[in-house]
C-alpha cells in the first residue's frame, strides 16, 4: 500500500529540520513522554447491499476465516486464535513522521443479526508510539427487491488513534497537528472501507453465483 502524505504547512516546513533516514524506533524514543499523546478520531457509517436473505448472508459472515483473509488483501492478515486477526493497515506519513500501523481485531459471533468488532492485543507486539481503539458493528436488515429477498448490512465504526509523536512534531501548532491527523485518518478509513466493501460484495456474490444488487 503506498505512502500517503498530507501537504505540509510551508511555514513549519522551513522552520523544522527532519531527517527521513532516522529509524522509526529512534523517532519514537525521542518522544517527550511527559507530553500527552494526540488523539485522532473518526466516526464512520456506511451500508452494503447483498442479493440474498439475512440467513444466507449471516452464514457467510459467520465463516469469516475465509472471506476476511481474502478480502482484506493487500493488507497483511494473520490469524489470532479463533476469531481474531493481526492486521497491518499500510504505511503512512505526515510531517516527515512515518508509521505502519498494526491492529488486532476480534470478530465476535453475531447476536440476533448484529456483529461486533473490537480491538484486541497482538501477542508479543508493542506498538511503536501509538495505540488503536477500534469499535465497530454490522447489522443485518431484511430488504425486498420485487419478489426477491435481500439484505442490507449497516456498518458503524468508532475509531480512535493515540500517537506519541517525536519532540519536533510538538513544535507545530496544535491545530495543525490535530487537523492533519484527523484528515489523514478519515482518508485511510474511507479508502480501506471502500476497498473492503467492493471485495466482500464480489466474494459473496461470486461464490453463490448471484448478481450484485444496484444501489
Amino acid at each position: 500500500m503506498p505512502v500517503t502524505t498530507l501537504e505540509k504547512n510551508t511555514e513549519t516546513q522551513n522552520s523544522i529540520a527532519m531527517n527521513p533516514e532516522v529509524e522509526r524506533q529512534d523517532l519514537v524514543s525521542t518522544a517527550a513522554k511527559h507530553l500527552e499523546p494526540f488523539c485522532f478520531s473518526y466516526r464512520f457509517t456506511d451500508a452494503m447491499l447483498m442479493g440474498a436473505d439475512v440467513k444466507t448472508v449471516g452464514k457467510y459472515l459467520d465463516a469469516h476465516q475465509g472471506w476476511f483473509t481474502r478480502c482484506a488483501q493487500p493488507m497483511q492478515v494473520n490469524a489470532l486464535g479463533k476469531n481474531g486477526y493481526d492486521l497491518t493497515i499500510g504505511r503512512f506519513s505526515s510531517f516527515g513522521y512515518v508509521v505502519e500501523p498494526k491492529v488486532g481485531l476480534e470478530l465476535l459471533p453475531q447476536e440476533s443479526g448484529v456483529y461486533h468488532i473490537k480491538t484486541v492485543e497482538i501477542p508479543n507486539y508493542t506498538a511503536p508510539g501509538y495505540d488503536v481503539n477500534f469499535n465497530a458493528q454490522m447489522r443485518l436488515v431484511d430488504t425486498v427487491d420485487g419478489d426477491r429477498l435481500g439484505t442490507k448490512i449497516d456498518w458503524d465504526l468508532d475509531l480512535r488513534v493515540f500517537i506519541h509523536f517525536p519532540k519536533f512534531i510538538y513544535k507545530l501548532p496544535t491545530g495543525v497537528i490535530q487537523g492533519t491527523g484527523d484528515k489523514l485518518l478519515k482518508q485511510i478509513v474511507n479508502r480501506v472501507s471502500k476497498q473492503l466493501t467492493h471485495k466482500v460484495q464480489h466474494d459473496f456474490h461470486g461464490n453463490l453465483g448471484l448478481k450484485i444488487p444496484k444501489g
